[in-house]
């Protein structure tokens, strides 16, 4: 037995809420108008459902900015620039669109290629109340490292610092309010949703952009 056992380089995932009810009142009426102006969206990871095009962040107005600003906020806590640890030259550039899935809809695992941060803002889940976990619809996480770590021995876990087998997923049911972040090269994935009402949410993308008005104002 090891004398010592560290485990290594952990993947952030956050969990916050949205504070104003106002707010996510503001986003389900916006999602909705835009849901009856564009009834086709775009097929990009959802298996039904409805997924807008990605440019919320300009038709969504000040209610998709704030929400945007909250990401932003998030992801500011958890990144650090290491050549200005006191003072970032970065700025975020946000990518958004809002999802809507009724029964029987999902999304099949997927990444963010090009992006830092990913987030997910749960506007409505969707559940009416009941916390039946037949319902499905929860976010799915899959260790990014497993597609290496199985290859040679499939039925072989690791374990976790209690002692467990780690899990190879890890499985989110969301709440109304609720947001997460994670960083975009994570794969993640929606069960199928079997709630009675409608899921509303919108996602977030946050590409890193070196902010040139702090980069000169250091020099």
């Amino acid at each position: 037995m090891a004398d010592t056992t560290h485990h290594l380089f952990a993947t952030p995932f956050v969990i916050d809420k949205l504070q104003s009810a106002e707010g996510i009142d503001g986003l389900r009426k916006l999602v909705e108008a835009e849901h009856k102006r564009d009834t086709k969206g775009v097929q990009i990871s959802n298996i039904g459902g409805w997924h807008s095009n990605t440019e919320m962040a300009e038709w969504g107005g000040e209610v998709a900015r704030a929400l945007a600003f909250k990401a932003m906020t998030m992801a500011d806590a958890l990144t650090v620039d290491s050549k200005s640890p006191q003072k970032s030259r970065y700025g975020w550039l946000p990518e958004m669109w809002a999802n809507v899935s009724v029964k029987g809809d999902a999304n099949q695992y997927h990444a963010h290629p090009g992006s830092y941060w990913s987030a997910v803002a749960y506007i409505d889940d969707g559940y009416n109340g009941s916390s039946d976990a037949k319902l499905g619809g929860e976010l799915q996480l899959q260790d990014p490292r497993m597609p290496m770590i199985r290859m040679t021995a499939p039925d072989l876990r690791l374990k976790d610092p209690s002692g467990k087998v780690q899990q190879n997923e890890i499985m989110i049911r969301p709440r109304t309010g609720m947001i997460v972040m994670f960083p975009s090269w994570l794969n993640h994935a929606v069960r199928g949703f079997y709630g009675e009402g409608t899921r509303v949410s919108v996602a977030i993308n946050l590409v890193p952009a070196i902010d040139m008005a702090k980069t000169e104002t250091r020099h």
